[in-house]
């Protein structure tokens, strides 16, 4: 719901949700913004698929790392548990800066590490617990070893901070959530020096 005011406080008139999935986070966005376009975009197929089937429209298949899109076609993009799994974190960015329009705004939400001590009772519980657990219950424990490498390995706080500055963008602002289990990241594009 704090992702979605936010964008929603922008004013776009066209938003581009990338890693769109199964479509969440674009049909919020386009219950609050009624006057918007938003398109939902995202490699996988099946995931769009069954977007298609919530009402979500129009949907592109695309990789986050070289979007069909023109420069300069939204207002705002997001990205809601994606770029973490993305190839090339700094090309994704590129590519989103790219496809922004001047001044335009960018929202990543994805997990983070929080700060000391909460950091080492989070670890044990992203090596440690998820993966047992998780295993039990779904019989894919690998999944969720990955999940925890993943989480640990992706920028948060100032690495974030200097990932978007380096990759198109500036002011970037970070909103931890949960404790810092999960952060909203939000950046404008940064335009070229004349």
């Amino acid at each position: 719901a704090r992702s979605v005011r936010l964008v929603a406080s922008w004013g776009p008139r066209d938003v581009l949700d990338l890693a769109t999935g199964s479509g969440d986070l674009a049909l919020a966005l386009q219950r609050a913004l009624p006057q918007a376009r938003v398109v939902g975009a995202d490699f996988c197929l099946p995931m769009l698929q069954v977007a298609a089937r919530k009402g979500l429209r129009p949907l592109v298949v695309a990789d986050g790392t070289c979007l069909p899109f023109a420069d300069a076609s939204f207002d705002a993009v997001t990205v809601a548990f994606g770029l973490r799994n993305m190839e090339s974190w700094p090309q994704a960015l590129r590519e989103m800066s790219r496809v922004l329009r001047r001044d335009g705004h960018l929202l990543i939400l994805d997990f983070s590490m929080p700060r000391p001590p909460f950091s080492v009772l989070y670890r044990f519980y992203l090596h440690r617990v998820l993966p047992l657990v998780a295993g039990l219950l779904t019989g894919n424990r690998a999944g969720y070893e990955y999940l925890g490498e993943s989480i640990e390995s992706f920028p948060s706080g100032a690495a974030m901070h200097r990932l978007l500055e380096d990759n198109g963008f500036r002011a970037p602002r970070t909103r931890p959530l949960a404790a810092g289990i999960v952060s909203i990241y939000t950046a404008r594009r940064a335009d070229p020096e004349p």
